[in-house]
Protein backbone atom coordinates (compact mmCIF):
# COMPACT_ATOMS: atom_id res chain seq x y z
CA UNK A 1 0.00 0.00 0.00
CA UNK A 2 1.27 3.45 -0.70
CA UNK A 3 2.27 5.38 2.39
CA UNK A 4 -1.05 6.36 3.83
CA UNK A 5 -2.08 5.00 7.21
CA UNK A 6 1.32 5.78 8.67
CA UNK A 7 1.80 9.22 7.13
CA UNK A 8 1.30 12.48 8.99
CA UNK A 9 -1.42 13.46 6.50
CA UNK A 10 -3.05 10.03 6.54
CA UNK A 11 -6.43 9.18 8.05
CA UNK A 12 -5.06 7.70 11.30
CA UNK A 13 -3.06 10.78 12.27
CA UNK A 14 -5.89 13.06 11.14
CA UNK A 15 -8.26 11.18 13.45
CA UNK A 16 -5.72 11.30 16.29
CA UNK A 17 -5.25 15.06 15.80
CA UNK A 18 -9.02 15.58 15.78
CA UNK A 19 -9.32 13.53 18.97
CA UNK A 20 -6.75 15.74 20.70
CA UNK A 21 -8.21 18.98 19.37
CA UNK A 22 -11.72 18.04 20.44
CA UNK A 23 -10.59 16.25 23.61
CA UNK A 24 -12.53 13.17 22.49
CA UNK A 25 -10.62 9.88 22.29
CA UNK A 26 -13.65 8.23 20.67
CA UNK A 27 -12.72 9.97 17.39
CA UNK A 28 -9.57 7.86 17.01
CA UNK A 29 -10.66 4.53 18.52
CA UNK A 30 -12.24 3.21 15.29
CA UNK A 31 -8.76 3.26 13.76
CA UNK A 32 -7.31 0.82 16.28
CA UNK A 33 -8.26 -2.77 17.08
CA UNK A 34 -10.30 -3.41 20.21
CA UNK A 35 -7.25 -5.04 21.79
CA UNK A 36 -5.36 -1.73 21.52
CA UNK A 37 -8.13 0.51 22.82
CA UNK A 38 -6.94 0.66 26.44
CA UNK A 39 -3.41 1.54 25.38
CA UNK A 40 -4.72 4.35 23.17
CA UNK A 41 -6.90 5.66 25.99
CA UNK A 42 -3.88 5.72 28.36
CA UNK A 43 -1.70 7.47 25.77
CA UNK A 44 -4.48 9.98 25.12
CA UNK A 45 -4.78 10.83 28.83
CA UNK A 46 -0.99 11.13 29.19
CA UNK A 47 -0.85 13.43 26.18
CA UNK A 48 -3.58 15.67 27.54
CA UNK A 49 -1.72 15.94 30.87
CA UNK A 50 1.55 16.97 29.17
CA UNK A 51 0.20 19.35 26.52
CA UNK A 52 -0.42 22.34 28.84
CA UNK A 53 3.15 22.36 30.19
CA UNK A 54 4.73 24.23 27.28
CA UNK A 55 4.33 24.59 23.49
CA UNK A 56 7.31 22.29 23.04
CA UNK A 57 5.78 19.73 25.40
CA UNK A 58 2.51 19.84 23.45
CA UNK A 59 4.31 19.28 20.16
CA UNK A 60 6.32 16.38 21.55
CA UNK A 61 3.33 14.82 23.33
CA UNK A 62 1.11 15.09 20.26
CA UNK A 63 3.71 13.46 18.04
CA UNK A 64 4.20 10.71 20.63
CA UNK A 65 0.43 10.11 20.65
CA UNK A 66 0.32 9.98 16.83
CA UNK A 67 3.17 7.48 16.76
CA UNK A 68 1.48 5.24 19.31
CA UNK A 69 -1.88 5.33 17.57
CA UNK A 70 -0.29 4.51 14.21
CA UNK A 71 1.81 1.74 15.79
CA UNK A 72 -1.30 0.18 17.36
CA UNK A 73 -3.24 0.62 14.11
CA UNK A 74 -0.49 -1.09 12.10
CA UNK A 75 -0.30 -3.95 14.62
CA UNK A 76 -4.03 -4.45 14.15
CA UNK A 77 -3.40 -4.85 10.42
CA UNK A 78 -0.61 -7.34 11.11
CA UNK A 79 1.94 -4.89 9.72
CA UNK A 80 5.15 -3.60 11.28
CA UNK A 81 5.41 -0.05 12.53
CA UNK A 82 8.26 1.73 10.77
CA UNK A 83 7.69 5.25 12.08
CA UNK A 84 5.57 8.17 10.96
CA UNK A 85 6.03 9.14 7.35
CA UNK A 86 6.07 12.79 6.31
CA UNK A 87 3.09 14.48 4.74
CA UNK A 88 2.92 14.84 0.99
CA UNK A 89 4.23 11.44 -0.04
CA UNK A 90 2.67 10.19 -3.22
CA UNK A 91 -0.29 7.94 -2.58
CA UNK A 92 -0.56 7.12 -6.26
CA UNK A 93 -3.64 7.90 -8.29
CA UNK A 94 -6.03 5.46 -6.60
CA UNK A 95 -6.10 6.47 -2.91
CA UNK A 96 -7.21 10.08 -3.53
CA UNK A 97 -9.94 8.87 -5.91
CA UNK A 98 -11.07 6.27 -3.35
CA UNK A 99 -11.21 9.01 -0.71
CA UNK A 100 -13.27 11.22 -3.03
CA UNK A 101 -15.62 8.31 -3.75
CA UNK A 102 -16.20 7.77 -0.04
CA UNK A 103 -16.71 11.49 0.54
CA UNK A 104 -19.14 11.84 -2.38
CA UNK A 105 -20.98 8.57 -1.76
CA UNK A 106 -20.46 7.48 -5.36
CA UNK A 107 -18.02 4.80 -6.56
CA UNK A 108 -18.28 5.86 -10.22
CA UNK A 109 -14.97 7.75 -10.49
CA UNK A 110 -13.11 4.95 -8.70
CA UNK A 111 -14.71 2.28 -10.88
CA UNK A 112 -13.81 4.22 -14.02
CA UNK A 113 -10.20 4.69 -12.89
CA UNK A 114 -9.62 1.08 -11.86
CA UNK A 115 -11.37 -0.54 -14.82
CA UNK A 116 -9.54 1.80 -17.18
CA UNK A 117 -6.20 0.93 -15.62
CA UNK A 118 -6.90 -2.81 -15.74
CA UNK A 119 -8.14 -2.61 -19.32
CA UNK A 120 -5.06 -0.68 -20.46
CA UNK A 121 -2.70 -3.11 -18.72
CA UNK A 122 -4.49 -6.17 -20.12
CA UNK A 123 -4.46 -4.75 -23.64
CA UNK A 124 -0.75 -3.87 -23.42
CA UNK A 125 0.27 -7.26 -22.05
CA UNK A 126 -2.02 -9.13 -24.43
CA UNK A 127 -0.62 -7.21 -27.38
CA UNK A 128 2.90 -8.18 -26.35
CA UNK A 129 1.89 -11.85 -26.12
CA UNK A 130 0.23 -11.80 -29.54
CA UNK A 131 3.24 -10.04 -31.09
CA UNK A 132 5.57 -12.67 -29.68
CA UNK A 133 3.21 -15.45 -30.72
CA UNK A 134 3.27 -14.21 -34.30
CA UNK A 135 7.06 -13.95 -34.15
CA UNK A 136 7.57 -17.39 -32.62
CA UNK A 137 8.92 -18.98 -35.74
CA UNK A 138 11.06 -22.07 -35.83
CA UNK A 139 13.86 -20.96 -33.50
CA UNK A 140 13.76 -21.84 -29.80
CA UNK A 141 14.66 -18.32 -28.65
CA UNK A 142 11.57 -16.71 -30.19
CA UNK A 143 9.35 -19.55 -28.95
CA UNK A 144 10.82 -19.15 -25.47
CA UNK A 145 10.09 -15.40 -25.53
CA UNK A 146 6.50 -16.14 -26.52
CA UNK A 147 6.07 -18.75 -23.77
CA UNK A 148 7.56 -16.39 -21.17
CA UNK A 149 5.24 -13.59 -22.27
CA UNK A 150 2.20 -15.90 -22.42
CA UNK A 151 2.83 -17.36 -18.96
CA UNK A 152 3.56 -13.88 -17.65
CA UNK A 153 0.12 -12.70 -18.79
CA UNK A 154 -1.56 -15.71 -17.22
CA UNK A 155 0.26 -15.33 -13.88
CA UNK A 156 -0.33 -11.57 -13.82
CA UNK A 157 -4.03 -12.14 -14.60
CA UNK A 158 -4.26 -14.60 -11.74
CA UNK A 159 -2.60 -12.12 -9.37
CA UNK A 160 -5.27 -9.55 -10.31
CA UNK A 161 -7.92 -12.17 -9.58
CA UNK A 162 -6.33 -12.94 -6.20
CA UNK A 163 -6.11 -9.23 -5.37
CA UNK A 164 -9.82 -8.88 -6.05
CA UNK A 165 -10.58 -11.66 -3.56
CA UNK A 166 -7.98 -10.89 -0.86
CA UNK A 167 -8.73 -8.99 2.30
CA UNK A 168 -7.62 -5.39 1.71
CA UNK A 169 -4.91 -5.31 4.35
CA UNK A 170 -3.62 -8.81 3.64
CA UNK A 171 -2.94 -8.04 -0.01
CA UNK A 172 -1.42 -4.62 0.71
CA UNK A 173 1.07 -6.08 3.19
CA UNK A 174 2.02 -8.96 0.93
CA UNK A 175 2.71 -6.46 -1.84
CA UNK A 176 4.69 -4.18 0.49
CA UNK A 177 6.87 -7.08 1.66
CA UNK A 178 7.55 -8.16 -1.92
CA UNK A 179 9.48 -4.96 -2.61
Amino acid sequence: MPPHCDSVDGPVVKAAAAALAQRDVELVLPYVPAAGEDEVRRAFEQTLRVEPLAPEAKELADEWFFENVVRIHRAGEGAPYTGLKPAGLGHGPVVPVAERAIASGSPDELIALLTGMVEAAVRERFSEVMGRKAGASGDVRSKREYVESMLGLEVWSHSIYEALHASPHEHAHEHAHAH
